[in-house]
């Protein structure tokens, strides 16, 4: 069955950027209505959203009045997003005006809301813009952090319209959630790590691993959707800002456990996603390391890092906080991955670990992945082969579960 997607386009600067969104959309095989404000359309005319969505598009509520679309395009779209979001459409919308066919759409749908606010810094920043975003997100609107960089002019600050890919990826994130998708994250602060830190041999050398990054990323994202205050800490990883995430980059495994430490003291949910390098050299050259004459190479010695996972797991910034864990196991002599992957959770203390079967280097680098999520309390989740979006919701229901409780 085809999605229907109401793409609400209110006037600001960002409206061209939509133009993306609505591409992305389309070429997924959404059905899409563009709904735009007069505002809008002095930014983007309506021959432009007409040709990218296929459809007729009007900002007013008398074009077509016997067909009453001040009704039925709310009534029957599966999700509403609002790219970009101005401070005027934010305010309108908590305060149930309706003085055009898009405020009109956003009463009338019974359907998730997503809001992607773009605006100068000190209007995101005003207490009036505040209590209408608290308001909408109260209601259950999802309602995205604008991003930070350049805006109108030489100015730069938070209020920035995030890449449309993101927010096409967000919006693909409640829409896969369905009838399950409730902003049960709304009001709690959660850290993720994503990536692999890097341990420098010289100048141009360092020690390192093969995570991505994209399953630390893909339950940012996921948190997101569900209403989430996100701070995602990144090591190393070349991808785009997820839509309404906090990016604090890392590059050492002690930068990343500052990170971590100092992010905790306020969170209600940590996931530690990261694969931090388990050594680091002793001591770091100033200059590159040359190749010896003779053809030897040097020796290097390294020490063990510190233990981030078990560190914040065993002394608690908040006693009441979920700490998760992953391991990536190949299994051994000693024992199987699941083997490996149980005396690793009693061992670091966290309240759940994801384990993962990375034999002949699955799971790195790939869009999907599998795994088993293990409980302190004996729990034993498995999660089979799907996307990384698929395994982040199901370890944000285990983390919910646990609030519960």
């Amino acid at each position: 069955m085809t999605t229907r997607v109401v793409l609400g386009v209110s006037g600001g600067i960002a409206a061209y950027k939509a133009c993306e969104l609505l591409r992305r959309f389309t070429e997924s095989g959404h059905d899409v209505t563009v709904v735009p404000t007069a505002s809008a359309l002095e930014f983007v005319g309506t021959p432009t959203w007409a040709a990218l969505s296929g459809k007729p598009v009007s900002s007013e509520v008398w074009h077509d009045v016997h067909a009453v679309p001040h009704v039925q395009i709310g009534q029957h779209a599966d999700v509403v997003v609002v790219a970009p979001a101005t401070a005027d459409l934010l305010a309108k919308a908590a305060h149930g005006l309706a003085d055009d066919l898009l405020t009109n759409t956003l009463l009338t749908a019974r359907c998730p809301v997503v809001f992607a606010p773009a605006m100068h810094t000190e209007m995101w920043e005003h207490p009036a813009t505040r209590a209408n975003v608290a308001t909408l997100r109260q209601r259950g609107a999802v309602v995205i952090e604008p991003a930070e960089g350049r805006l109108t002019g030489a100015d730069t600050g938070k209020g920035r319209l995030p890449d449309p890919a993101e927010i096409f990826e967000l919006v693909r994130g409640v829409l896969d959630r369905g009838a399950d998708a409730s902003l049960d994250l709304a009001g709690r602060t959660v850290v993720v790590s994503a990536g692999g830190t890097r341990e420098y041999l010289d100048p141009v050398r360092f020690l390192g691993n093969r995570s991505s990054g994209l399953q630390g990323y893909a339950l940012a994202r996921a948190a997101a959707s569900r209403g989430a205050h996100v701070t995602l800490i990144s090591a190393n990883v070349s991808l785009p800002d997820p839509a309404g995430v906090s990016v604090v980059r890392v590059e050492t495994t002690a930068q990343l456990r500052d990170a971590v430490v100092a992010a905790t003291a306020t969170a209600d949910a940590v996931v530690m996603a990261a694969a931090p390098a388990d050594f680091r050299p002793t001591a770091v050259s100033h200059a590159k390391i040359k190749k010896a004459a003779d053809g030897s190479a040097p020796a290097i010695e390294l020490e063990q890092n510190p233990d981030i996972l078990a560190e914040i797991s065993h002394d608690r910034a908040r006693a009441e906080a979920v700490i998760v864990g992953f391991a990536a196991e190949t299994g051994d002599a000693t024992g199987s991955v699941l083997d490996l992957g149980r005396a690793k959770l009693a061992r670091k203390g966290c309240d759940l670990l994801v384990v993962n079967d990375v034999s002949g280097g699955a799971v790195f680098g790939s869009s999907d992945n599998e795994a088993v999520v293990l409980g302190s309390d004996g729990a034993s989740v498995e999660v089979p082969h799907g996307s990384k979006t698929a395994l982040s919701h199901v370890i944000w229901d285990e983390v919910v579960r646990r609030f519960a409780d």
